[in-house]
């Protein structure tokens, strides 16, 4: 993170001094080149002064552009190599792996993903396979309210209303059985009803399963954004795939014809989220499939931990809902 703010710093540093020079060269007259020990992508690495002063604000006007956009669409010096990649982008549980052909970044971050327009209907899908999770000050006496359900319907509110993409938020509680919790055979309860309101909704094209994560209970995952104190947020990925002692081995019955699909998703989304420091915990990737095989753009969220309070949780959805919108192409 250091070394790309470095590198961001350098190049604002080094496009406004050329715009300087260039201005000083109208009053002097000069006619000298400046050279650039560091070129935007597809620049020549000399810009000679008699450019028009037109295309030295251009040229700032981009950068400028693609910072507050927040998109990162090439890789970084963080993504130099898969080596690099893995260390500073995922964390991967020991029963699975991630390969290098699995996702390549530069491929990854110019995917477009952006909302198709012309459909009617909601875009989103928000949904919690574990719809009682609730936090250190929840109250889940009180309704799914008090939990994880409540954030969704934060992140819904503020998706619809300042970047107007339409949300559907499932209320089913697909972790109670008998009106008591049971965590066990959740994704399996969960998906026949998610199927059939995809199936109702063909205007959905994003689903996004909401959770809050569990920690050891002197971990406190919280940043401060904008004065607030938001949960941390971590993008999660399952591999379908299990380290055996044969190998690795594709999990039979659990396949995902979209994990390259979801991986380019999560990196788009984690590199995005950059621009708000400390926001995000690195990717977790896990073996198994978890609800992330039905569309292209899908994505398990977790927000927080159990030791995070309700405000620190829906604070977390104002970033949230911006790194989501300019991912989607509507920020």
């Amino acid at each position: 993170m250091e070394k790309r703010k470095e590198s961001s710093w350098k190049k604002r540093s080094l496009l406004w001094g050329m715009l300087c020079l260039f201005l000083c060269g109208i009053f002097w007259n000069q006619k000298e080149e400046i050279l650039l020990a560091e070129g935007l992508p597809g620049q020549a690495g000399t810009v000679s002064l008699a450019q028009t002063k037109e295309k030295a604000q251009a040229l700032l006007q981009e950068v400028t552009f693609q910072e507050k956009e927040g998109r990162v669409t090439e890789p970084t010096e963080l993504m130099a190599d898969f080596a690099s990649l893995r260390q500073n982008y995922y964390t991967i549980d020991s029963r699975t792996t991630l390969f290098s052909d699995d996702i390549d970044p530069a491929t990854a971050l110019a995917q477009d993903f952006s909302l198709d327009e012309t459909v009617d209907g909601p875009q989103i899908l928000i949904f919690h396979t574990h719809s009682h999770e609730g936090f250190v000050d929840s109250d889940m006496s009180k309704g799914i309210e008090e939990g994880i359900w409540g954030v969704g319907e934060r992140l819904k509110e503020i998706l619809e209303e300042k970047y107007g993409i339409e949300v559907l938020h499932d209320t089913g509680r697909y972790d109670v059985v008998d009106g008591k919790n049971q965590i066990t055979g959740a994704y399996e309860r969960m998906e026949p009803a998610i199927r059939k309101i995809l199936e109702e909704n063909p205007s959905i094209q994003v689903c996004i399963d909401l959770h809050r994560d569990g920690v050891g209970e002197n971990t406190h995952l919280v940043t401060e954004i904008d004065g607030k104190q938001c949960a941390k947020i971590m993008f999660f990925n399952g591999m379908c795939r299990l380290n055996t002692s044969s190998g690795v081995q594709d999990i039979a019955g659990l396949e995902n014809p979209y994990l390259k699909d979801n991986l380019a998703f999560s990196l788009q989304l984690q590199t995005t989220a950059e621009q708000f420091e400390g926001f995000t915990r690195k990717i977790y990737l896990n073996a198994y499939r978890f609800s992330l095989h039905m569309l292209p753009r899908s994505t398990l969220i977790e927000v927080g931990a159990q030791t995070n309070t309700k405000e620190e949780a829906l604070n977390a959805m104002e970033p949230l809902a911006k790194v989501l919108a300019q991912v989607l192409g509507k920020a």
